[in-house]
């Protein structure tokens, strides 16, 4: 079973079929599939989560869909290191301002089956080891999963943790921010700064292209990073008056590559199609006054048919001679997608 963004599970069905699987039953934001071998759940760009199925409750009462759950894991003779418990996405991100993750409802079903089987000898199971559920999981831990598809129906699986956002709950990065954030652009730059790996210190310098009004360059901020902000349109005061913040009211085509001189990181989040993004982002990049080390490129697709340019999008950044190259939908992108990468030092 998968989850993915509300919208993208088109994009889902197709990759995996590709694969061999066969689709089962779906809603937005939600794909379940099976394959004649035994094989490991997908992953992909469009992919947040997924999971080995264990099957499936549907009731008016949270009771009766536990008490599935419990049937469901009672052949599982190890415990649970960790409980996910998360609904689907119920509308696409950002429409009525929805954002991803655990809500009122399913952190109040997570407690309600954490206290059924945290006690394996009480439930009769595998039984759960965690203190409490939805926390973030080690490396190696074995996560029990339940997904609200609904209030009333539930579907559960099970994962190990291996990379960072398998660790999180839903694929969601759980995180409180110093200070009421901007705008959500501070949560964007969280997760795609978490998922990358990239060894961002206090000090380094790092560019933000498309900065206004501030919500990323907050974050980077926050981890106390020089920063310098690229954008015609005026930035937040909180940001714009920061000691550590630079703002050029341009756009980076227009400004000479000397002012990047220096920076480590870049990060490029502008309201104009990929094709215009990485023609800017190139020519930053070829500059001999620029040394960047890792760039987070988010591409606009607009719809979600134009994923079809992705190969391209990304046979057009491997001509840079990068060293590594990954593209994922963020849980806190919309119609977008977030490249990370890494050039040669």
């Amino acid at each position: 079973m998968m989850c993915c963004a509300h919208g993208a599970e088109t994009l889902v069905k197709e990759q995996i079929a590709n694969e061999g699987w066969r689709l089962a039953f779906s809603r937005p934001g939600f794909v379940t599939a099976k394959h004649d071998q035994n094989k490991r759940p997908p992953t992909g760009v469009f992919i947040r989560t997924a999971a080995r199925s264990l099957g499936s409750a549907k009731s008016d009462h949270s009771s009766a869909m536990i008490q599935k759950l419990q049937q469901a894991i009672s052949s599982e003779t190890v415990p649970f290191d960790q409980l996910h418990v998360w609904p689907r996405d119920r509308t696409a991100i950002g429409r009525f301002d929805f954002e991803p993750g655990i809500d009122e409802v399913s952190a109040a079903v997570a407690d309600e089956i954490w206290a059924a089987l945290h006690d394996g000898s009480a439930s009769n199971g595998p039984g759960l080891t965690c203190a409490r559920p939805n926390q973030i999981a080690e490396n190696g831990q074995r996560i029990l999963d339940v997904v609200l598809v609904d209030p009333s129906q539930w579907f559960f699986g099970t994962h190990e943790a291996t990379t960072l956002p398998t660790r999180w709950p839903g694929g969601v990065q759980p995180i409180e921010p110093a200070y009421e954030p901007i705008s959500r652009a501070y949560f964007k730059a969280a997760e795609s700064i978490a998922w990358s790996g990239f060894d961002m210190r206090p000090g380094d310098l790092a560019v933000e292209v498309g900065s206004a009004p501030g919500g990323a360059c907050g974050r980077l901020l926050e981890l106390g990073m020089q920063v310098i902000g690229v954008d015609p349109a005026d930035m937040d005061p909180r940001i714009a008056d920061h000691p550590r913040f630079i703002h050029y009211p341009a756009r980076a085509g227009d400004l000479p590559r000397r002012v990047f001189r220096g920076a480590k990181w870049l990060l490029v989040d502008s309201t104009v199609k990929p094709d215009a993004t990485l023609s800017t982002v190139r020519n930053m990049v070829d500059s001999r006054e620029t040394s960047f080390r890792g760039l987070l490129i988010t591409m606009k697709l607009g719809e979600y048919e134009n994923a079809t340019h992705l190969e391209r999008w990304c046979n057009f950044i491997r001509t840079w001679g990068v060293e590594r190259l990954e593209v994922r939908q963020l849980a806190r992108n919309r119609c977008e997608v977030c490249a990370a990468v890494t050039l040669p030092a």
